[in-house]
């Protein structure tokens, strides 16, 4: 135990060492001015949005595909990528300085920003238009863009509509940047787009609620009834008018290109960059909820798989052969399938209408995948022991539930527990995914902290860290159990 300790921290001292030295040797610092000078480079910018859609057509151009804004601006820092387009307002100057990326220039096009809207929701699009109106018309809505962009007071709320609408207002949100959409300290969410919409449920008397999603399971969302509202400072394009309705613009906004700057990268302590990673804002609460909902998600799901499991391996070992090949056919289609697709299936589709919870969701979904592994687990394991040693049981006069207990049972148990730690130990690593179903886990955190603090390197070796941990720990407990 000592010496895989030993081994965990000097692996991690060596990827910091390694991670912290490519900080960019000033390969992709360049003068450009227009978009003719793009022939010939390479570009970051997120996947899904209208520059991966105009950059693919170009193929004088390189096109790096990111997840987020925080990778699209690491890209062009680590020298992977010359350029990095997102909106203009995309990179504030704080965070420009921090990263030693400058703004080249801005593009000449300019694109209407709305809120995005499942089709056929008309009662729920009328709505948002007539408040958006309301707003423009009253200068509340430029007051709140100054707000956000240029620090002019925050005007007032506005007084709740006449007949207030019961409920609440689900928004998903596939940006976490400032000044456009981004969550502060309290889990609660600042920037104008989440100040719009926060005002939008005060005015038509609904509750307000945020999650962070990327865009793509954010539109899926949307158009299979999860969430209302989805933002991040999206344009209005003919295709995507195609998918889903948009509310009136509340904004223009034009392309921001951007570039290395040189010897401009602030150099940060490491007590610095901890701070930024988890103090600042209170951080280290989205760690702390993220491992909680991790470990939540782990445990219920091993509890049912394994009991689910318990049944799969009843049906492998039947007489009936109708229920063993039942058996090994949901083997074939669980073993065939990725944990991602299924969980994206039964939240999208098979459970879209139970009106459950994501993580009740993702706890049914792992088990299922559980449930085939830890039946094959038992069922091997209980072949192994010798026929001989169950004749002999009932031989002496013991029941055939008395000799599987107490004769069989310990003997599978003694050669199928290590198989089933790393089983649990799989599902454990499997359940990083459950971000994709706007589920706040220990990766979505570092995320989330990522996406604010453009630091790449402590949000992900505090997750390693706590991913370890949380295996060993589960190692720990079942071979406690074993020696027992």
């Amino acid at each position: 135990m000592t010496k895989s300790i030993f081994r965990l921290f000097f692996c991690i001292a060596l990827l910091a060492a390694c991670l912290s030295s490519c900080s960019g040797d000033g390969k992709g610092q360049m003068e450009i001015k227009s978009e003719e000078d793009l022939s010939g480079l390479t570009i970051s910018t997120s996947a899904g949005n209208y520059y991966d859609s105009k950059y693919s057509q170009r193929e004088d151009i390189t096109l790096f595909r990111v997840n987020s804004e925080s990778d699209g601006a690491e890209a062009v820092r680590q020298g992977i990528a010359d350029v990095f387009v997102t909106d203009e307002v995309g990179l504030p100057a704080e965070i420009r300085k921090q990263l030693g990326i400058k703004l080249a220039f801005i593009g000449q096009e300019s694109f209407d920003v709305a809120f995005a809207l499942q089709k056929g929701n008309d009662a729920l699009r009328e709505d948002l238009d007539r408040f958006l109106t309301e707003i423009k018309a009253d200068g509340t809505l430029d007051a709140i863009i100054s707000h956000w962009l240029e620090g002019t007071p925050a005007p007032e709320y506005p007084a709740p509509a006449s007949a207030p609408k019961s409920g609440t207002l689900h928004c998903t949100t596939a940006m976490n940047m400032e000044p456009t959409c981004f969550l502060g300290e309290g889990d609660e969410w600042f920037g104008f787009d989440a100040d719009i919409l926060k005002r939008f449920a005060a005015w038509s008397g609904r509750d307000f609620e945020m999650h962070f999603q990327d865009l793509g399971s954010a539109i899926i969302a949307l158009n299979t009834g999860k969430c209302d509202i989805v933002n991040a400072c999206l344009y209005i394009t003919e295709e995507r008018q195609k998918s889903v309705d948009f509310s009136v613009p509340y904004y223009e906004c034009h392309p921001g290109y951007f570039v290395l700057d040189k010897g401009k990268s602030a150099r940060l302590s490491l007590g610095e960059r901890l701070k930024m990673n988890l103090i600042t804002e209170g951080r280290w609460k989205l760690i702390v909820n993220g491992l909680l909902e991790t470990i939540k998600i782990t445990l219920l799901a091993i509890i049912l798989g394994t009991i689910l499991g318990t049944g799969v391996c009843a049906m492998l070992r039947s007489r009936r052969k109708w229920m063993r090949s039942a058996a090994r056919l949901y083997g074939a289609f669980i073993q065939g399938i990725p944990t991602l697709v299924l969980l994206l299936i039964m939240f999208y589709v098979v459970l879209a209408k139970s009106g459950l919870s994501g993580t009740v969701v993702a706890i049914i979904s792992f088990a299922l995948c559980f449930a085939w592994s830890a039946g094959s687990i038992f069922d091997s394991a209980i072949s192994s022991v010798p026929k001989g040693q169950t004749e002999a049981g009932l031989s002496l006069g013991f029941t055939p539930l008395k000799t599987f207990t107490g004769i069989v049972f310990p003997q599978a148990l003694r050669k199928g527990l290590p198989l089933y730690a790393g089983e649990c130990v799989a599902l454990l690593k499997s359940t990083s995914i459950v971000g994709y179903i706007a589920i706040q886990d220990l990766t979505r955190a570092s995320d989330l902290i990522r996406s604010r603090t453009f630091d790449a390197l402590i949000p992900l070796l505090i997750v390693t860290v706590l991913y370890f941990v949380l295996a060993w720990l589960i190692r720990l407990v079942l071979n406690l159990f074993l020696k027992k």
